[in-house]
């Protein structure tokens, strides 16, 4: 069947949030090595989705916030923060255009899973990354993930990840194509089969991202002068290990620092 797999944020969740710990982790080391000057750990959270960093960051202490354009990834977040006895701010809101409550700015914002791509179109993403500059204290971080573009690639390209919880199994394969460099657009398309008491079914979703390479994030990143890339890392996500940005590797973790 054809599904938003945002709409099954159950199985959403399950694929990703063994990582959950390690991505705290890094969010937090991210802040103590790159953040500037005195902070309240403050952290915003664009495309919050199932709310598995939410309530990751809330448990480390953090005053927490976070956005969605999905109402049952919030809705999911939302149950999974009160059976933690944890709290956060959610809402609905796009990337491009998002308000914030009333507060004192963040220290720390993080996006860490190419949500970012989402964007279509230049304009979109200038205006989200000015957006979460304005958001964040002068000193502080803008975490993003996101996967770089290979424009002579003319294979496809898959993932595969298995996971479990509570007797739910769910294989994921996520496939995309080669992109068209002239719309910078590539299609995706994601499978879940999903095995639940003894049955099964197959859920598929597509979509299209908006692509990047090295030097297209860097020319991007110039038309918001009001961030400073200070460092890039990998998907691995280790402190330690720092990477230059370029396209000798395909999935960059940018530290963006508020001038």
């Amino acid at each position: 069947m054809e599904r938003d797999w945002y709409d099954t944020p159950l199985y959403y969740d399950i694929i990703f949030d063994a990582d959950t710990p390690k991505d705290g982790t890094f969010l937090e080391a991210a802040h103590q090595h790159y953040s500037l000057g005195k902070g309240s750990k403050r952290v915003l959270e664009p495309a919050c989705g199932s709310g598995r960093l939410l309530s990751e960051m809330a448990w480390r202490g953090w005053k927490t916030f976070g956005f969605d354009l999905s109402q049952p990834m919030l809705d999911y977040a939302a149950d999974r923060l009160a059976q933690q006895n944890l709290k956060a701010a959610i809402w609905q809101d796009r990337m491009e255009s998002f308000t914030l409550p009333k507060g004192p700015p963040f220290d720390l914002a993080h996006c860490l899973v190419s949500t970012f791509k989402y964007l279509l179109t230049e304009a979109h993403a200038v205006a989200h990354l000015r957006l979460v500059a304005e958001s964040l204290r002068p000193g502080g971080i803008y975490v993003l993930g996101i996967h770089l573009t290979d424009y002579s690639r003319t294979s496809c390209e898959h993932e595969r990840w298995v996971a479990e919880r509570d007797n739910v199994h769910v294989v994921c394969n996520t496939r995309d194509w080669p992109a068209n460099p002239g719309t910078r657009l590539e299609d995706v398309r994601n499978r879940l089969r999903i095995t639940r008491d003894g049955k099964s079914h197959t859920q598929e979703t597509k979509w299209q991202f908006r692509t990047y390479s090295a030097a297209q994030m860097k020319a991007l990143l110039r038309k918001v002068p009001a961030f400073e890339l200070v460092a890039c890392h990998d998907f691995t996500h280790d402190i330690s290990s720092t990477r230059e940005l370029d396209d000798s590797y395909p999935d960059v973790v940018m530290i963006l620092r508020r001038r």
